[in-house]
């Protein structure tokens, strides 16, 4: 037997970072993100957003990908926005999509830094935290793809 998990902080936008989610119904949209990754096995402990974006701090078993995960979650919360008549103009998500590691020792500054989403965006743009998000993890952007679609 074998006993690993993997902590990963998860930022993904909307198509072309329209403002599609809608505060009054983003719980509704978390619920059912929350329940696309328990039948996957994973334990969430937050998510949250903008209306142009999510942040998840999740911890995902061996036997599944972060890109496996990311992609479940992406196609099934899609299928259930689009069908959904709280989210009219919900287009997609966007292709890109993050994924930080962290130790479970960082669970509480990332639930923190989730759930203050709101005041945060206040002082800085999606772009802007994208972007710094890339560069504090050394991930080289590049300039002709970064949020394009």
């Amino acid at each position: 037997m074998s006993y690993t998990t993997s902590y990963y902080h998860i930022v993904f936008r909307t198509y072309r970072s329209e403002p599609t989610i809608y505060i009054e119904h983003e719980k509704e949209l978390y619920a059912y993100i929350y329940g696309i990754a328990k039948n996957l096995h994973c334990q969430t402990y937050r998510i949250g957003g903008m209306p142009d974006h999510i942040h998840m701090f999740v911890s995902i078993p061996a036997s599944i990908s972060l890109a496996s995960f990311v992609q479940r979650i992406k196609t099934d919360s899609s299928k259930w926005l689009k069908t959904n008549p709280s989210f009219p103009k919900f287009r997609g998500w966007g292709r890109e999509y993050a994924g930080f590691s962290y130790s479970i020792r960082d669970k509480e500054m990332i639930v923190g830094y989730i759930m203050k989403q709101k005041e945060h965006h206040r002082k800085i743009t999606f772009a802007e935290e994208y972007r710094r998000f890339l560069k504090d993890n050394n991930i080289t952007i590049d300039e002709r793809y970064f949020l394009s679609d």
